[in-house]
């Protein structure tokens, strides 16, 4: 699909992922619609990117304020879900209420927008609906239950929609970052990962979702080597998946991710 002149729906457009997902949808000649919960930070994106760029802040966790954001939008040519909230932590360390959270922003959200869009996109035989999931939605991650629920549900969600939509003119791709340094969940709660674990950039990510619409791809996994071959490694023996990750030190960084990204849930 070409992005010139596409208008394009952003959500979590002022984290780091976000801002540079714009940046690259931008540099491909689309009009970027970025969507957030901070209006302030929305109207700072878009007065970086200049023309082609408008803000329709939104809180997704507001079932309200997802059932609006259509509407609101107009004429959508491409969904880019990319809002997430962290969701890192033991599961007993949750309330009923923070999962809840969790759920709307990273999957239902997601969903619901998709719901609203697909008609007119199905209509007009044109469109592309993309979503941000993450390596945790290939490989278990400790600390990680709820997370890795949303992540692996927006693979199988979109996965099956792909199959349902095959012929009809509308592409649909997930897209699965590993461990980001310069920009993201990590960089918001200050975490500094430790040397031995391999990251991608912010700019990668936006690469990548370019790089799906325009090829239509079904999945684009931004991760070294090594994760990737993980993923590869879960799906053909989850055993032997589980062996791998137990040997890695990988507990106390959980378990300091979880405590920085409390106030996050």
């Amino acid at each position: 699909m070409d992005l010139s002149g596409a208008r394009v729906l952003l959500t979590g457009a002022t984290g780091g992922l976000g801002q540079a997902i714009a940046k690259a949808l931008h540099a491909r000649g689309a009009l970027v619609l970025l969507s957030g919960r901070r209006a302030e930070l929305l109207e700072s994106v878009r007065a970086e990117l200049g023309e082609r760029a408008e803000v329709l802040a939104a809180d997704l966790a507001d079932r309200d304020a997802v059932a609006a954001l259509p509407g609101r939008a107009g004429q959508v040519d491409v969904l880019v879900h990319n809002a997430g909230l962290p969701g890192s932590g033991r599961l007993e360390s949750f309330t009923p209420e923070q999962i809840d959270r969790v759920l709307d922003v990273n999957l239902r959200a997601g969903i619901m927008l998709t719901l609203a869009l697909l008609p007119a996109m199905t209509e007009r035989r044109h469109g592309h609906l993309v979503y941000v999931s993450s390596m945790s939605g290939k490989v278990p991650t400790v600390r990680a239950s709820v997370y890795g629920a949303t992540k692996y549900g927006l693979r199988g969600f979109a996965g099956g929609l792909r199959d349902d939509l095959h012929g009809s003119g509308i592409g649909v791709s997930t897209i699965f970052p590993g461990p980001i340094q310069g920009g993201g969940m990590w960089d918001e709660a200050g975490i500094e990962l430790p040397r031995w674990v391999p990251t991608k950039s912010p700019q990668d990510v936006g690469a990548a979702v370019v790089k799906a619409v325009e090829g239509n791809r079904p999945e684009i996994a931004v991760a070294d080597p090594g994760q990737r071959m993980a993923a590869v490694l879960e799906n053909v023996s989850v055993r032997a998946g589980a062996w791998l990750r137990r040997r890695l030190p990988v507990e106390e960084l959980a378990d300091r991710t979880a405590a920085a990204q409390v106030d996050k849930r």
